[in-house]
């Protein structure tokens, strides 16, 4: 892997080298699970990575994937969604028709017209890689941990609790809805009452629709709150599903921790760097516009009556000259 699609940071002194990072990807059919039962299959790629935690990670450990040159702040995809069918309230077909999930409403099955479930550009481009728990490859030290699963959360306390409150479970009928376009290689034979979404407790889904304000973005998929992640090489399998190549963005995960002071994000520490410098660039600036050519304080000379210039002197009836009677 390039070091230039790498970067590290540890608070703490390096107590492991490590290997540097490595990926491998090949061709796997992902099949898809309700409970033991499976309900799809579809051709995936899996990409697996190795990398090394050259320091412990004290928890929480926080596993974001990252996007870039993704718009969802774009006004026309920000609004493509309908809150009260989320909330679960079985919107009907023609006030989606009419709702700002356009262009994704509805679409005629068979002579009847039904609503997509969920509708809108926003719910049908959600983030859908699927990521391994890290399994740590070769502890250092030589420990007896090698093959040892650091288990996260991925959907219990992923989402804010004010994002979980806008979801509800659907009051309409599967036979009722249709599948988004990007969801059918999951649901290929539409939803049914044992393989359907559910959105009052799909946490991924839930941080997807949280829309980010810039192009750039990145979002929480697992959580560790306990234990420490040692030091190692560890590895981590990817399902390769959301296509980044056909808008010109790309994708990457980050691992990270964070402090009383919240993790690291360069963002604001530069944009206010960049913001003192302008100041103090426009205070210079006019400091020596004032030093160079002064201009005396309630000087009588910038008076509009006191300009020679026709366009803009004004006059009074009596400097006419003149009785109006």
């Amino acid at each position: 892997m390039p070091s230039s699609n790498v970067e590290m940071f540890f608070k703490k002194p390096y107590e492991y080298d490590g290997t540097a990072p490595e990926w491998c990807r090949q061709r796997i059919n992902q099949t898809y699970y309700n409970g033991s039962v499976a309900h799809a299959t579809v051709p995936a790629v899996q990409c697996r990575l190795t990398f090394p935690i050259k320091s412990p990670m004290e928890p929480p450990v926080l596993f974001y994937y990252k996007l870039t040159n993704f718009y969802q702040n774009h006004r026309r995809y920000a609004k493509s969604f309908d809150s009260d069918q989320l909330s679960g309230t079985a919107v009907s077909a023609s006030t989606i028709h009419s709702s700002d999930c356009t262009p994704l409403t509805t679409v005629n099955d068979n002579g009847v017209e039904k609503p997509y479930y969920p509708c809108g550009l926003a719910p049908n481009s959600v983030f859908n890689d699927t990521f391994s728990f890290p399994i740590l490859q070769n502890a250092a030290g030589g420990s007896s941990a090698n093959g040892t699963t650091y288990s996260m959360k991925n959907n219990s306390d992923v989402s804010w609790r004010s994002d979980k409150a806008l979801y509800g479970p659907t009051k309409y009928n599967w036979s009722d809805v249709v599948v988004p376009p990007n969801w059918v290689e999951r649901y290929p034979k539409n939803y049914s009452d044992d393989y359907h979404p559910d959105l009052e407790n799909d946490e991924a889904f839930q941080v997807w629709m949280r829309l980010a304000g810039l192009p750039t973005f990145s979002k929480l998929v697992q959580r560790n709150d306990n234990d420490t992640m040692k030091t190692g090489q560890y590895q981590v399998e990817v399902i390769h599903l959301f296509n980044v190549t056909e808008y010109g963005g790309t994708k990457s995960i980050i691992i990270s921790t964070r402090t009383v002071m919240g993790g690291k994000n360069p963002f604001l520490g530069i944009a206010y760097i960049v913001v003192g410098g302008l100041c103090i660039l426009l205070g210079a600036l006019f400091t020596v516009t004032h030093l160079i050519k002064p201009r005396k304080l309630g000087d009588h000379t910038y008076l509009s009556w006191n300009n020679d210039n026709p366009s803009t002197a004004t006059t009074s009836g009596r400097e006419m000259g003149g009785n109006m009677g």
